[in-house]
């Protein structure tokens, strides 16, 4: 056999493999080709997405921490403001149970004072009255000296 012969043959059976491929094994590739791209576009869709959706979760998460904090900074106000009212409340209290301690020893120390002058204004009396009998040499009754003592008191107290 000729070069020119095994050539030709050589060249017929090429047209014959490359148009079986062509005809039968082509489309397969193209088709898993074509399934690929479809399941790479896909998966860089739901990427994206995904992207984005973190994107808006991290947002949303930033607005919560945000009105968390702010929530958390109104609850330690108020606790502060709640705690300088009790101090103030307290303070008060304490102010007017001062207050009230300090009048009822002032009405105490008046009292006391006033029992005393009493006191002192009888004793005065009856050594006036003690010192009188001495100087008239004679005692005076017992009804008599009460009386004399309760009358020498009520001048003294007017002055």
């Amino acid at each position: 056999m000729s070069i020119t012969v095994t050539l030709i043959i050589q060249g017929l059976a090429f047209l014959a493999v490359a148009w079986l491929v062509m005809k039968f094994g082509w489309p397969m590739i193209l088709g898993a080709i074509e399934e690929r791209q479809k399941k790479i576009a896909d998966g860089l869709a739901a990427a994206e997405k995904g992207q984005q959706d973190l994107a808006e979760a991290t947002t949303r998460a930033e607005a919560i921490v945000r009105e968390a904090r702010d929530r958390a900074r109104q609850i330690e106000d108020q606790a502060s403001k709640r705690a300088n009212d009790a101090i103030d409340a307290a303070r008060q209290t304490a102010q007017s149970e001062g207050a009230r301690i300090v009048d009822a020893a002032r009405e105490e120390a008046v009292t006391e004072t006033h029992r005393a002058r009493d006191a002192l204004r009888r004793e005065y009396g009856a050594l006036v009255v003690a010192g009188a009998a001495q100087l008239l040499e004679r005692e005076v009754d017992a009804k008599a000296h009460a009386q004399l003592i309760d009358k020498l008191a009520a001048e003294i107290a007017r002055g």
